[in-house]
Parts: structure tokens; C-alpha cells; sequence
């Protein structure tokens, strides 16, 4: 099975993903991962859904939204940010945007007058220091290992210890689960009136099943139109989760409910 993720090598969708498959190949943006997916040409995507520090990818929640595939596994991963760099002087720190606010306070405080650079990938803002002494890139340090041209500066300089992300394997929709400790919603009411959203998530409660995540998105329609994502800690084959999802989907009877699977949590180092 080959996996397609967010690239260049090194970043850490791709350490997720060379959990799920032995081949991973590389997009430069989620929506093209998720798109080559449910296009047929990849078996399975892997794409960053959510930091313990940053909230929720914006762009994989639309993209979920866009697209018909499945989500199949769940993979959680410790993010362990290192400053690379050729030596110790640089002006420039480039990485993900994510990257760039997971370790800001390190940054202003040990170096408030670089120039920060947001770029597609960490890995991107790795490369870029390879090829520019006067630019530092945030990854892991794992990347810096036997490269001549990069030396760790200086190593967990996240702003927290807990840092994670969390990861979804994505697949097509015929590959969908209803097993599984955890599964996602993407719902579109297509509706809006007082104590909407209290009525989409009232059968979930009346049932005792947790939500672990509730996020809105902009659909496009029109402002103030929204998109809700719901994440929750059952299986939809239980008959629980049926009933209430039935009652959702009565609730959104003038837009849509969209099962995403159920699956299981796997932790990658």
C-alpha cells in the first residue's frame, strides 16, 4: 500500500504516515492529498486534523467537507521541535505557520528580531535552511542527523511539553468502518434558527455519548451559514449512535449528514 501525505520528506505527516504504509509519496497542500484520494489515485491519505496547542487544520475540515472519503484510523504523534541551522547566526526562522506558533514564545524571547517565514511544510523550512546560512527551519531533530550542512541550535523548543498532533489516515469511502472506539460527522444543517446547535448535539447527550470535539466552519453558501464537524467517543455500529445520528439527520433534513467511519486511536513516536 503506498500512503500520500504532506511533504517533502521529514516533516511530521510523514512520520506518521510511514506508520500506515511502507511507500509514502508527497502533496504540498491537505485539500491535494485529500483530493488524490478520493480521486482513486492513492489508497489512503494522512493528514494533520488537529494540535493540542493550535486547534483544529482548518484546511483538512474543508477539505473533509469537499471531498467523499473516510476516516479510518487516527494517529497521535509528540511534536518535538528543534531550531536546525548551519551555525548560530541566522535573521531568518522559517516554517509552518503551526510550527512558527506551537514555539513563539521561545522565539521572542531568544530571538525578537528574526524574520519569521511561514512555508508549506517544516521539512520546507529545513531545506531552506540547508541551503541558506541565514536561515534557521523548525523540525524535528531527526533531521539534522548525519546532514553536514545542519547542526540542532537548539532542541524542544516548543512552548509546551504536551505538544501533539493528532493525524487522520483518510481513505475511500467504500473503505469506511462503523468499528471503532471514536468516529466523525461532518453535518450541514443548512438551516439557522435560536437553539439550532443545542438540538444537533442534544441526541448525543440524551444517549450518554461523549463528544470529544465540536467545530464550525464557514460553508460557502452564505454569511453566517456553517458546516459542524462532531467527533465522539463511540462506534456507529452501536445502536446509540444510530439513534442519534437519525435524529441529526431529521434536523439537517434540508442539507446533510456525512459519516466520516469510526476508528481507533494508534500513538507514533
Amino acid at each position: 500500500m503506498e500512503a500520500v501525505t504532506l511533504g517533502p520528506e521529514g516533516t511530521y505527516s510523514h512520520r506518521a504516515a510511514s506508520s500506515v504504509a511502507d511507500e509514502v509519496a508527497f502533496r504540498e497542500s491537505v485539500t491535494a492529498i485529500v483530493e488524490a484520494v478520493a480521486d482513486g489515485e492513492y489508497e489512503r491519505g494522512v493528514v494533520p486534523i488537529e494540535n493540542s496547542i493550535e486547534g483544529s487544520v482548518t484546511e483538512t475540515l474543508d477539505a473533509l467537507t469537499d471531498h467523499e472519503v473516510a476516516a479510518v484510523r487516527e494517529i497521535v504523534t509528540p511534536i518535538r521541535h528543534a531550531l536546525l541551522a548551519q551555525g548560530e547566526e541566522f535573521s531568518v526562522v522559517a516554517s509552518h505557520s503551526q510550527a512558527l506558533a506551537q514555539c513563539r514564545s521561545y522565539l521572542e524571547s531568544n530571538y525578537p528580531d528574526a524574520d519569521l517565514e511561514a512555508v508549506a511544510s517544516t521539512a520546507r523550512g529545513v531545506e531552506y535552511a540547508r541551503e541558506n546560512a541565514d536561515v534557521a527551519g523548525i523540525g524535528h531533530p531527526a533531521n539534522a542527523d548525519g546532514d553536514p550542512a545542519l547542526q540542532v541550535v537548539a532542541g524542544d523548543i516548543q512552548d509546551r511539553t504536551s505538544n501533539a498532533t493528532r493525524f487522520f489516515v483518510v481513505a475511500p469511502p467504500e473503505a469506511r468502518s462503523d468499528a471503532g472506539g471514536k468516529s466523525s460527522l461532518v453535518v450541514y444543517p443548512n438551516a439557522n434558527y435560536p437553539g439550532l446547535l443545542l438540538e444537533l448535539l442534544e441526541p448525543f447527550a440524551e444517549r450518554d455519548i461523549n463528544l470529544t470535539r465540536v467545530e464550525s466552519r464557514p460553508s460557502g453558501e452564505r454569511l453566517g451559514d456553517y458546516v459542524f464537524h462532531v467527533d465522539f467517543a463511540a462506534g456507529l455500529y452501536e445502536e446509540r449512535t444510530q439513534a442519534a445520528i437519525a435524529e441529526v439527520e431529521e434536523l439537517a433534513s434540508n442539507g446533510w449528514v456525512r459519516r466520516l467511519g469510526s476508528y481507533d486511536t494508534e500513538h507514533v513516536v
